[in-house]
C-alpha cells in the first residue's frame, strides 16, 4: 500500500473512534492485533476494543484531533491531541469532572491489505495525571 492510504487508513480509524464506531475497528484491524503501550502489551482486537471502552466510559466525550501522518513501508505513524471530561472512574482515579488536553502518537504496523498487525500508543500520561490533580505539577507541589 502507499504512505498515503496508509494515511488514510489510520485517519479512518481514529474517527472511528471519535464516531464509536467499533464496527469500523473490525474492518480496519487484524482480529489477532497486538496493542503496545508504556505499561502493557495486549493481544487481540477484543482485548483492544475492551480497554477503550473503558476509557470512552470514564471520558465519555474523549475526542481525537490529528496534528500530524507519517508512513513509510507497512507502517503509519499518527501524532494526535485527545482531549475529554473525566466523568467515571479510571485506573482507580474517581471522576473529577476535569477537562484533559493531552499529546499522544499512534504507531500502526499494516499488513498488504492494511489492517493493523501491531499497535503502539504513546500518550502524555504524566501530563494527563497532572491535569487530573493526581501528580502535582513541578513547582506547585504541598
Amino acid at each position: 500500500m502507499s504512505p498515503e492510504q496508509l494515511k488514510a487508513i489510520a485517519r479512518r480509524a481514529i474517527e472511528a473512534v471519535n464516531q464509536r464506531d467499533f464496527a469500523v475497528l473490525n474492518e480496519l484491524n487484524d482480529p489477532d492485533l497486538i496493542e503496545h503501550s508504556p505499561s502493557m502489551t495486549t493481544q487481540g482486537l477484543e482485548a483492544f476494543k475492551q480497554g477503550l471502552s473503558m476509557g470512552l466510559t470514564a471520558f465519555p466525550d474523549l475526542h481525537y484531533t490529528i496534528e500530524d501522518q507519517i508512513a513509510e513501508g507497512d507502517t503509519s505513524v499518527t501524532r494526535i491531541t485527545m482531549t475529554g471530561t473525566h466523568q467515571a472512574d479510571f485506573m482507580g482515579i474517581k471522576a473529577s469532572g476535569k477537562p484533559i488536553h493531552v499529546t499522544g502518537m499512534f504507531l500502526m504496523r499494516h499488513d498488504a491489505n492494511g489492517k493493523a498487525l501491531e499497535l503502539w500508543i504513546n500518550f502524555d500520561d504524566l501530563g494527563m495525571f497532572q491535569q487530573l490533580g493526581v501528580i502535582p505539577v513541578l513547582g506547585q507541589a504541598g
